[in-house]
């Protein structure tokens, strides 16, 4: 096991360089219980979950559900209100790993979306405010010759957080649901019944310890295009240009039809598919910090018990540099 993250990396509400108890219990007050009458962190997951029979086509990319700001102007200090908490849980998590006799638990967050969606985005800007230490992340591309000839979660499974650890996966195991069906890389007969296999292994991840948060950015085709531009308006973005997003923009409606598909046949009680309406990136960047905040706090990963007499050992650190008789 990796040695403990370092609270030197925690960068907000600290007090002479710690989180005293006092600050980490304050500032989590004030991540959960915003001002101007904001909902708590639960009621923002009961909004950005996709309940049941949702249409894609009445979700709102622009809309800001459960925010307590006054836009953009606020949310750089509402999500940073959010640090304190998120790096007390991730390393109650973390330390958690320890104790062997403790269940192995970690969490999964799923990015999807559009090119542009923001995933890069959200992960600098949202797991930038935990320890990196306790964070394990992975960008699925194309499939390399050998993940082909394997089954399609099989490179899935070679990169799950190991226990104690928060996993990023930067796309995923549902680009064999949306790029293998809107490019016909698989047959019909063979997409379809991914949905159930898919929904057996996040059960089977689910009862091994771990935590699934599957967030959808979704973005307006208006807002790609904005985004597209401003890549290549600007020869410091030239780098995140391809042409290629312009041939999968033309497919928009197609992806579009098997977002929704997914939504409907893989938003699961066990594992719910969260749509984060993110034309707005200080929203997304702020909701998606609520959403891990919350997962994190109805685990209650717990601090391991000392496996050492601790009075015994603090008389070992006292006395240890004193001159031998």
């Amino acid at each position: 096991m990796a040695k403990k993250p370092d609270k030197r990396h925690r960068d907000v509400a600290k007090t002479k360089g710690k989180h005293t108890k006092k600050a980490l219990k304050a500032a989590e007050a004030t991540a959960l219980q915003p001002p101007h009458g904001a909902l708590p962190t639960e009621d923002i997951c009961s909004l950005l979950r996709a309940a049941p029979g949702v249409r894609m086509s009445d979700l709102d990319p622009g809309a800001t559900p459960g925010y307590p700001g006054r836009g953009k102007v606020d949310a750089p200090r509402l999500t940073a209100q959010l640090a304190p908490a998120l790096s007390d849980w991730q390393e109650r998590l973390y330390a958690e790993s320890r104790d062997e006799s403790l269940p192995s638990r970690s969490v999964l967050v799923v990015l999807q979306g559009m090119d542009t969606s923001g995933k890069g985005g959200t992960i600098r800007h949202v797991f930038g405010l935990v320890d990196p230490q306790g964070l394990s992340m992975h960008a699925f591309k194309q499939p390399s010759p050998e993940e082909l000839s394997h089954d399609f979660l099989w490179r899935i499974r070679q990169h799950l957080p190991q226990r104690g650890m928060i996993g990023i996966f930067d796309r995923s195991h549902y680009e064999d649901v949306l790029i293998a069906r809107v490019d016909g890389l698989v047959g019909q007969s063979e997409w379809e019944k991914r949905y159930d296999l898919i929904n057996q292994f996040e059960a089977e991840l689910a009862q091994s310890g771990t935590t699934i948060i599957k967030c959808f950015l979704h973005i307006s085709p208006d807002e790609q295009k904005k985004r597209l531009l401003e890549r290549l308006e600007d020869p410091d973005k030239y780098w995140k240009y391809s042409s290629g997003d312009v041939v999968v923009r033309r497919k928009w409606d197609l992806y579009q039809s098997a977002y929704q598909d997914m939504l409907d046949r893989c938003s699961t009680g066990i594992a719910p598919w969260y749509v984060i309406p993110s034309d707005r990136k200080w929203y997304r960047n702020w909701a998606v910090a609520v959403l891990l905040l919350a997962h994190l706090r109805a685990m209650r990963p717990v601090w391991p018990k000392a496996e050492f007499d601790v009075a015994h050992e603090i008389a070992e650190v006292e006395n240890s540099l004193n001159p031998t008789t």
